[in-house]
């Protein structure tokens, strides 16, 4: 099966290469280690009005797999096999025929390993690349020999930008501002800092029956400063994919007054610091896509701010792909936590060892921490003492199936599939 596999992907990179070439399409490519799926689906909200016919990766789809079927407009076949081969017709069809093709493309580039946007960038040259936040030790750091590394894999996709083409690049980050020097781009920054030129600025927190129910902030692009306004999601996470799909628009040539249009049509994705109401009169705070240490750490830096009544109860997994950085960052994850919340409740080995280790070392009580093996069980032990106006972060790494947790809270569980991540047949058959 996987020698079939590999076929299939080599078939459809193939089929993708063709089909730019063939169509030229307009491309915005998001790469980084935090929010670059938030970061994709903003960039679209803004320019899908400034295009005839735009198309984004669907979900996270980033990786070697994930960009050709974007490229193409085919779905994950998962074990279908008659579904891989109308996928690789449907290539076959657009290469030989002249089809009706996006004239927009917003695509999300991952790197899972090294050489893998090095590979990208041999056949495809963005118009926009976009950066996000690359972590100090970000996810899939076991791959590489260092965090360095990670950055530099991933900065093979700005030096890719097409002549005369945009970088737009995170001002809050030093690093990331690097990749200005010796480049022949024109660049657009974007951040919370006085030096970017499009910021987002007086970020607050919207309160509704006494619990949160989203953020607000101001944008500053050129002379005009727009008030935003996002429901159903909590922290500052979600100003920076607006404030760079902002930046993408400006880039674009687009107005204000058609950013803030786009911007209004924002839907944030699921999983990904998401307001759900919870049993018992709670709160959850669902961000069970995935996990790294700064995502991690910036999730709880948003439940420290939140004003509750109830209290404050973090479900963290463990947080995989960090090869020899994993105790160290499990610990100081931990210690964030012992400063955000009232209660701490783990799920993995690495978080029941590091994690704790970090929340006591940093004045938690061993009272207030409970350990699990799975979700499933840490789901039915918080749904036993959940109470009124409690609000529940939840996070782990994909494979810990953190949403499973949220499951098990939900008030409305019937809406399960409409408001959760990997809701999927395929997804919810996986033990």
């Amino acid at each position: 099966m996987q020698f079939i596999k590999k076929i299939v992907i080599s078939i459809l990179k193939l089929e993708s290469r063709i089909i730019i070439a063939k169509y030229k399409p307009f491309v915005v490519a998001v790469t980084g280690s935090v929010g670059k799926t938030s970061t994709k689906d903003a960039i679209y909200s803004v320019i899908k009005n400034s295009s005839k016919f735009a198309r984004k990766s669907d979900k996270s789809f980033n990786s070697e797999i994930g960009l050709p079927l974007t490229v193409i407009g085919v779905p994950n076949a998962w074990k279908d096999i008659s579904g891989w081969v109308k996928n690789v017709l449907h290539g076959l069809e657009l290469i030989i025929w002249r089809s009706e093709y996006p004239d927009c493309l917003v695509l999300e580039i991952g790197a899972d390993h090294p050489g893998d946007i090095q590979s990208v960038t041999k056949w495809l040259h963005p118009d926009i690349v976009v950066m996000t936040k690359v972590s100090s030790t970000p996810v899939h750091v076991e791959f590489f020999a260092s965090p360095d590394d990670v950055f530099k894999e991933k900065s093979y996709l700005a030096k890719a930008v097409k002549a005369g083409g945009t970088l737009v690049l995170l001002a809050d980050d030093e690093k990331i501002m690097t990749l200005k020097k010796d480049s022949q781009a024109k660049v657009v920054s974007y951040g919370m800092t006085e030096t970017a030129d499009v910021k987002g600025l007086n970020p607050i927190i919207s309160y509704g029956n006494m619990a949160p129910t989203g953020i607000e902030f101001t944008l500053s692009l050129d002379a005009a400063e727009i008030p935003v306004k996002v429901n159903g999601v909590l922290g500052n996470t979600y100003i920076y994919p607006l404030i760079a799909a902002a930046a993408v628009g400006k880039a674009r040539g687009m107005t204000a007054d058609d950013i803030s249009k786009g911007m209004a049509d924002y839907v944030a994705p699921r999983g990904r610091m998401n307001i759900i109401s919870g049993i018992t009169g709670s709160t959850i705070v669902d961000d069970t896509y995935n996990s790294s240490p700064d995502a991690a750490i910036s999730a709880l830096d948003s439940i420290g701010l939140v004003q509750c009544t109830g209290r404050k109860i973090a479900v963290l997994g463990d947080m995989m792909e960090l090869g020899k950085y994993a105790s160290d960052e499990h610990r100081r994850v931990g210690s964030r936590v012992a400063t955000a919340v009232n209660i701490l409740v783990t799920v993995g080995p690495r978080s029941r060892l590091s994690l704790v280790e970090g929340a006591v070392g940093a004045g938690m009580s061993p009272e207030n921490i409970f350990s699990f093996d799975s979700s499933v069980e840490a789901g039915k032990y918080v749904a036993s003492i959940v109470g009124v106006n409690d609000i529940i972060l939840v996070k782990g790494s994909q494979s810990m199936r953190m949403e499973r947790v949220s499951a098990a809270l939900l008030r409305e569980s019937s809406r399960a599939a409409e408001l959760l991540v990997r809701q999927e047949k395929e997804w919810l058959e996986k033990r």
